[in-house]
């Protein structure tokens, strides 16, 4: 991850784990200098992670990387077999203030992403 800062979770797939997912970003961001993107980045994880927790997987991998004044959220959820993701999602995560954002399938689970204006 050149010229990258980057932190990770992993947090139990229960339905509070948005609210500490967003505590997380928030609290790394604001710690890399970035405090004026506090509502978008804690709306976009909460969605992000809110999805993730929906696939009924045991856990889930929240990760953050930050580069020229962007961030980049990715969400695992680590249940293998589900299909890319519901049409609904994406436009819910670009309409929450995501530059761009998509999903897609691994072995290892789905995987969701957004990336953020800082």
């Amino acid at each position: 991850m050149t010229n990258r800062r980057g932190s990770n979770w992993p947090l139990e797939s229960q339905p509070w784990a948005a609210a500490r997912a967003r505590d997380h970003v928030v609290g790394k961001l604001h710690e890399w200098g970035y405090t004026d993107a506090d509502a978008t980045a804690g709306d976009v994880v909460a969605l992000l992670v809110e999805t993730a927790v929906a696939d009924g997987g045991r856990r889930i991998s929240l990760h953050l990387a930050d580069q020229d004044r962007q961030a980049l959220v990715v969400v695992l959820s680590h249940q293998p077999g589900l299909a890319v993701t519901e049409e609904a999602v994406l436009p819910r995560i670009a309409a929450l203030g995501a530059t761009s954002c998509g999903a897609d399938t691994a072995e290892d689970g789905r995987r969701l992403w957004a990336v953020l204006d800082l």
